[in-house]
This record gives structure tokens, C-alpha cells and sequence, in this order.
């Protein structure tokens, strides 16, 4: 029944509902159980979320629209999604329309999608990712020369067979500012570096095709990984759990995760301590706890450890040459496999930092139509 059909009743409030929603800025469009629009309103028109159907006259909901209320109605579940949608003719050099879709199920067959037009964020993003991106790249090469100089500079300074006491003051000056400059070269390549990869992660390039990653691979190529770094501060990195399982998506992107976990361990622990890799899995759901016997993590800092270049403990991150970004990087690589991180932690009693990863594979992604096939407005069912 569309809103216009219900009964007035003593109030009077016939059509009310119709000029409701015809008076919002986010679009409504509510699909039958034959994905057929029945109720659309002026907002949704003009988000080109109909397009025209297979007989002439007609009108369709748009793709997206129909694959994300079947998603609703096979799972019973809400479904949000955010993405840019092409709009206007082929070759029309006008940006995207980016869209938060929000599906949910009115009965058992009538699914209701809400539209907002999110593009000026999604262009404020894409331009501050896109500023980060190229300051980097920009950054690398005179950060190479740096460290390159001061590599230079250390061999310049180092006299083979003289003892200490036989330099003089101006070339031990000389050679502890080169170590400071080398030191503080190589700190700034990684931000770099962090940056770049943290700009990828949040979309600026687009995410590869999920495939099967083995985490037999990932634990020993983050045990691999770490070594150097354990070792030099006496520091164990075991591992216990199952072996055989899986996960789906980038294998580049899990091991980083759990590497940077790992580092963070090693580097917010004391020597002659311990770093222990869990794994526990079930159906749903495969969980990598890393817990160190470090330093903990204050109760009022443990909710913005993941937002970047957040430190809970200013001195200690500049001293062992971290960065930063390092958890929010384990944090976009979590997001965008459709899991989590989590840490539970104690102020001078270690903490735990939990990668939960789904154990099956992805959905099919949502298809994108041709920019051509989106219709900004069509004829055939009642709006206004």
C-alpha cells in the first residue's frame, strides 16, 4: 500500500506521511519482494537511483539498490554501504556521486533504502589523501640523500686505528651530529613510507582481490620479520595455536598488521622478556592475540592508541624511533577485511592487542553499472 492510500482517520492525516518524505534531503526508496520500486521520493530521483526498465515506460531501482536489499532480505541483517556512484553521461568530467546506502527490511519482503549524499566528504577525503600521497612521494628522495650524506659522513669521520682519546673534540662533535642526522633520516623514511602505505589503506588505491592467505605464512613471516629487532633486546617471540587455518584478503596487508603489532610489542617491553602469538578459530570468526610483558597502557589511553600519531607515552615512542602510525595502520588493514583489533591492557603489566579476522570468504562486491545507465529521473510512479 503506498502512504498515499492510507485512511485519513480522525486527524486528518492523509498524505501526511508522502509530504514527509517528499520533504527530506536524503533519498527513500522502498523495493518489493520483485525488487520493483514502489515508493520513491524527489530526493532519490535526483540521486539518479532509478534508471529506465526492461519495457518502455518502466523505470528500475538501481543495481545497487537491488543487490543490497537481497543482501537484507537473505540475512535478515541492516546493510550500510558507502561508495561513489558515476552520474551524468559517458564522458561527463563531473566527480562522483558519493552515497551512504542504508538497507533494512520493513516486512518480509519490503525492503526500505535511505540515500545521503555524502560527496563533499568523500572529495574532502580524496583530496587530503591525495595531498598526504604526493607530499610523500615528494619527500622520499631528498630523505634519501639525507641518509645517504649521513652514511657518508660517518665514514668520513671514522679514523681506522685511532684511539678515542687521539681525535680531537671538533671530530667526535662531528661524527655524534652525523649518527644524530642518520638516525633521524632513517626515522623520517618510515614515516614516510607509514604515510604512504596508511594512504593506500584508506582508499586512495584501490584494495586487491581477496585470495586465501595462509596464516602458517604469516605468523613465520612476521616471526622472520622481528628476529633482528627481539634479539638485540634478548626478547622471545613464540607462537602457539592450530595450524592449516585461513583467511581472505591481501597477504602483504595481514602480515604488516601483525608485524606492527609484533614491533610494537618488542618495542614497549623490557629485555629478557616475552612476546607470545595466540590463535584460537572457529566458523565465523579467526583471532590473533599478541601479548607482551611491556609497560601497559593507561586506562584513559587505551581508546585513541589506534588514531594516528596518537603516543601514550611521548618520551619512550621517541626514543625507540616509532612513528605513530603504526596502529592505525593494523587498524585500516582490520577495517578493510571486514574485522577488528582490540587490546585489553594493564599499566605496568603488559597488554594483549586481539586481530579478529572473519574465517570465511568475503561477499561478491557490489557491482558497478556503467555511468550511462543511471537515469536522474524517470516517469511512471507516483513522487509528489
Amino acid at each position: 500500500m503506498d502512504i498515499d492510500e492510507e485512511p485519513s482517520g480522525k486527524h486528518g492525516l492523509k498524505g501526511l506521511g508522502r509530504k514527509s518524505l517528499d520533504s527530506l534531503r536524503v533519498g527513500v526508496v522502498v523495493l518489493d519482494a520483485e525488487d520493483h520500486p514502489v515508493l520513491v521520493n524527489p530526493a532519490a530521483r535526483a540521486m539518479g537511483l532509478l534508471r529506465s526498465g526492461g519495457a518502455p515506460g518502466t523505470i528500475a531501482a538501481h543495481p545497487i539498490l537491488r543487490t543490497l536489499a537481497g543482501q537484507v532480505r537473505r540475512t535478515g541483517v541492516r546493510r550500510e554501504v558507502e561508495l561513489d556512484l558515476p552520474r551524468g553521461r559517458a564522458g561527463n568530467a563531473q566527480a562522483p556521486l558519493g552515497l551512504h546506502l542504508r538497507a533494512v527490511a520493513l516486512n518480509s519482503t519490503h525492503v526500505a533504502v535511505e540515500a545521503a549524499d555524502v560527496t563533499e566528504s568523500h572529495r574532502l577525503a580524496r583530496v587530503r589523501r591525495d595531498f598526504v600521497a604526493n607530499v610523500s612521494h615528494e619527500l622520499k628522495t631528498p630523505i634519501g640523500a639525507l641518509q645517504l650524506l649521513a652514511e657518508a659522513l660517518l665514514d668520513a669521520t671514522e679514523l681506522p686505528g685511532t684511539s678515542p682519546e687521539a681525535q680531537s673534540e671538533d671530530l667526535i662533535a662531528a661524527r655524534r651530529f652525523a649518527e644524530r642526522i642518520h638516525h633521524e633520516s632513517a626515522r623520517m623514511g618510515r614515516l614516510v613510507n607509514e604515510l604512504l602505505e596508511l594512504t593506500r589503506l584508506q582508499g586512495a588505491e584501490p584494495l586487491p582481490t581477496p585470495e586465501p592467505v595462509a596464516l602458517d605464512w604469516v605468523i613465520a613471516e612476521v616471526i622472520d620479520r622481528t628476529r633482528t629487532t627481539a634479539s638485540a633486546k634478548h626478547i622471545e617471540v613464540v607462537y602457539t595455536g592450530p595450524k592449516g587455518a585461513t583467511v581472505y584478503g591481501s597477504d602483504s596487508q595481514m602480515a604488516t598488521a601483525v608485524t606492527n603489532l609484533v614491533e610494537n610489542a618488542i618495542a614497549y617491553s623490557g629485555e629478557n622478556t616475552r612476546v607470545a602469538l595466540t590463535m584460537r578459530h572457529d566458523e565465523e570468526w579467526i583471532e590473533i592475540d599478541v601479548t607482551d610483558q611491556g609497560i601497559g597502557i593507561a586506562p584513559h589511553d587505551v581508546d585513541r592508541i589506534f588514531e594516528r600519531f596518537y603516543r601514550a607515552d611521548q618520551a619512550r615512542s621517541r626514543s625507540t624511533g616509532g612513528t605513530g602510525l603504526g596502529l592505525a595502520i593494523v587498524k585500516h588493514i582490520a577495517t578493510n577485511h571486514g574485522g577488528r583489533v582490540e587490546v585489553s591492557s594493564t599499566l605496568g603489566g603488559g597488554s594483549t592487542f586481539t586481530l579478529r579476522l572473519p574465517a570465511r570468504p568475503p561477499e561478491s562486491p557490489l557491482p558497478l553499472p556503467a555511468a550511462i545507465e543511471i537515469e536522474s529521473g524517470a516517469a511512471g510512479l507516483p513522487s509528489a
